[in-house]
Parts: structure tokens; C-alpha cells; sequence
């Protein structure tokens, strides 16, 4: 997986100017804009670090939260945090490349590092194109001319095809950073002979990463789909269940009632490996009722998996080889719901299988459970991950490939 990607061991960073793409988004504290979690912070730590010893002027971009989302914010607190973390002053740079960021990266000395503005603030970063039309956008005819070498150490966002992760390869000599590297090396060593049966657990709201990345994890031979969150709602629509309004609204405010489609499809071509709900947990006056799945619709918010469809995953999860799962199950900030998001990561947990998690509530659930240790790959990227692992190739890891406008 990393062939013809080069790493940090390929350069020399004495005196260069180098462009590093870190994923830092995470949850945020609504009152100050505080970073709440400094796992994503850390997770950089060692290719920052070694850029500074080995004195390099280091430009880092990053974004927080999505247009229009609450926690879309400024990364000036982020930059104290990665202060801290890293252990040497980060200064915050209030832009993404006007004519005061040029300035402030021609006058950096060696060691220096600045944490430019959240580059979804530019609304380009938005859109996902190919790495040809990203390689012309305003960000990288800007910020290109005045670094040396660009670095990606986002794994997180690699299954992303936006101009901060695929248009700099197209023009500057490029690198994994060491996350990056740590990450596809360890998937490489999974998918070359996973032991079966292979299961997926796939929950959160992100469903139609998670859609996609069933379709194509059950045409490459995956043997069950377990599904809760989000997902299992879409599933569940997709089998001819009526959710009841509150839930419906939810899939209609996420964008996600043209996945219900997309989900039938996967059904009638994959009878029986996409493993639905038996049963619900839904929020009636704050509190957890049960119901069947043949008691839809309920005019209450599905709200996590029940107790009966636990068992059930559980047996699946006994008995599999691999298991990869990304996303919670139900409402995981809510401990009321949070049941069946921790009952199933205690019990992969348990198992023999290669078993990898991503995604920020699972790898919360099971920090909380204290078994970490007990999971053989704490992956940074959910989404990345998953895609990856499924069989996709991933947009961000396929421009490292590229060198002066053509694949290697």
C-alpha cells in the first residue's frame, strides 16, 4: 500500500519550507471554541516533532466542523493545544493564503511552525473533484510557490478528494507523514490475508460513507454487515419498515432519503449479509423503552439497538475472524443509549479476531472501557479506514502516488 509513496525518510527538511496537511478536527467546547479531546493532536505529534528537530520551517493546515455545523470554528485554540502538545510554539495565522500569509511564511526561520485558519473556510475545500481540478484551485496556486515539500499526515480525511489533500501532490514533491504511514502500513498487513469470517460493524450518522462502504466490503467477499446508528435506520427503511416522523426527519435533515435506494440494492444483491436491528431502544419522556421491530412506527426518536439485537451481534462477533467497526450504535453521548455502542465494543474486545475501530465515539467507548489495549488497531479515521478496508482506494493516499503530473 505504500508503494511509490515516498516518506519523511526521503527528505532532507534542513531550511525547507514544508506544508503539512494534520487532521485536528474534534469535538468543541460551545462556550470558548476549547478543543475538548487531544487524541487527534497527538496522533501528529511525531511528525511535527521531527520536522522542528530536523529543521524545517513547518506550514500546517487543518480544519474544524463542516459549513453551517455548530463546532465550524476558528482554529486559534487549536493552535494553543497543538502548542502544548507538541511541546513548541505553534503561532495561529489568521488566514489561509492572502498576501499577510505569504509574508508570515517568508519571514519564518528554521523550526518555526504556524497553524493556518481552518481551510474549510475557503469554500473550494468544500467540493470534491479530481486531483487535476484541486491542483487549480486558489489554495494551491497561492500557497505552492512559497513551500518546498508538502507532507500528509491526514489520514482521517484521505478518503476526501479536496484541494488541501489532493491538489498539492500535483504540484510539489509530496510524503506521508508518519500517521500516515503507521496507518496504511498496518491495513497493508491486515488485507493481505484477512482470516474469515470477515465482519463489519458499521453505525453513526456519517451513513452514506458507511453505505458505500458496505456495498463494496460485501462484493470483496465480507460475510456480514452489522449494522446500528444511522445506518441501521437506512436499512431498515430500505427492508420496508415505517420509522415513525422523528426518526424519518432525522434521515431527511442529514441529506441521507436518497441512501434508502442505495440500501434496497445492496439487500436484494446481498440477501442476508446485511444483519438489521431485531429490536430498538427509543427515547419516551428521556427515558430507554424497548420495542420489536415489528412494533413500528413509533412517533419517538430511535435512539440505539436493543438488548435482543445485542445477543444477536454478539454471536456473529464470536464467531468472526476480522472485524473491522467504525460509529456508535445509538446515541452514545447519552449514557441511556449508550448501551449498545459499549456492549459490542466489549465484546470485540473479547474476541481472538484482528479486530480494528475508528471513529471518534468507538475509540471514546473504548478508551471509557479501559480496553484499548485489548483491540489490535486503534485506527485515527473512521471513514478512512472503513473505505480503505472495505477495498476503496482512497483519493488523499493515490495523490502521494503522483509526481510532476503524472502516476508513478
Amino acid at each position: 500500500m505504500l508503494e511509490n509513496i515516498k516518506t519523511l525518510n526521503d527528505f532532507k527538511f534542513d531550511g525547507k519550507t514544508v506544508l503539512v496537511r494534520i487532521d485536528i478536527n474534534t469535538p468543541i467546547d460551545p462556550e470558548d471554541n476549547h478543543p475538548l479531546d487531544d487524541r487527534r493532536f497527538k496522533s501528529h505529534k511525531d511528525t511535527l516533532k521531527e520536522l522542528v528537530e530536523k529543521k524545517a520551517k513547518v506550514v500546517v493546515l487543518a480544519h474544524q466542523g463542516r459549513p453551517g455545523d455548530a463546532d465550524f470554528t476558528s482554529l486559534e485554540k487549536h493552535a494553543e493545544k497543538l502548542s502544548e502538545t507538541i511541546g513548541h510554539n505553534v503561532k495561529y495565522v489568521d488566514c489561509i493564503f492572502s498576501s499577510f500569509v505569504i509574508n508570515e511564511i517568508k519571514n519564518m526561520n528554521s523550526g518555526d511552525v504556524i497553524l493556518l485558519e481552518n481551510v474549510r473556510f475557503f469554500s473550494e475545500e468544500n467540493l470534491e473533484r479530481p486531483p487535476d481540478a484541486q491542483a487549480k484551485t486558489y489554495l494551491v496556486k497561492k500557497l505552492a510557490p512559497v513551500v518546498d515539500i508538502y507532507i500528509d499526515d491526514a489520514f482521517a480525511t484521505a478518503h476526501r478528494s479536496q484541494p488541501s489533500l489532493v491538489g498539492f501532490p500535483r504540484v510539489l514533491p509530496s510524503a506521508a507523514g508518519r500517521l500516515m504511514e503507521k496507518e496504511l502500513r498496518t491495513i497493508d498487513n491486515i488485507l493481505r490475508k484477512p482470516k474469515k469470517p470477515v465482519t463489519f460493524v458499521l453505525g453513526g450518522t456519517k451513513a452514506d460513507d458507511s453505505i458505500k462502504a458496505a456495498k463494496k466490503a460485501l462484493s470483496n467477499g465480507a460475510d456480514y454487515i452489522l449494522t446500528g446508528g444511522l445506518v441501521a435506520n437506512i436499512f431498515l427503511a430500505a427492508q420496508g419498515y415505517r420509522l415513525g416522523e422523528p426518526s424519518i426527519e432525522f434521515i431527511r435533515g442529514k441529506g441521507m432519503v436518497g441512501q434508502i435506494d442505495i440500501a434496497k440494492e445492496i439487500l436484494n444483491s446481498y440477501n442476508g449479509k446485511v444483519i438489521m436491528p431485531v429490536d430498538l431502544a427509543l427515547e419516551h419522556g428521556g427515558e430507554r423503552i424497548e420495542i420489536l421491530v415489528s412494533d413500528l412506527p413509533q412517533n419517538l426518536r430511535i435512539s440505539d439497538i436493543g438488548t435482543r439485537t445485542v445477543d444477536k451481534y454478539k454471536e456473529i462477533i464470536r464467531k468472526s475472524g476480522t472485524i473491522f467497526a467504525k460509529g456508535a450504535l445509538g446515541i452514545f453521548e447519552n449514557k441511556k443509549f449508550s448501551y449498545g455502542t459499549e456492549e459490542i465494543i466489549k465484546e470485540i474486545s473479547k474476541t481472538k479476531a484482528f479486530s480494528v475501530i475508528g471513529g471518534g465515539h468507538l475509540v471514546a467507548a473504548a478508551r471509557e472501557l479501559d480496553i484499548v489495549d485489548k483491540i489490535t488497531h486503534i485506527s485515527s479515521g473512521g471513514g478512512a479506514s472503513v473505505s480503505l478496508l472495505a477495498g476503496y482506494k482512497l483519493p488523499a493516499v493515490e495523490a502521494l502516488r503522483v509526481q510532476n503530473n503524472r502516476v508513478i
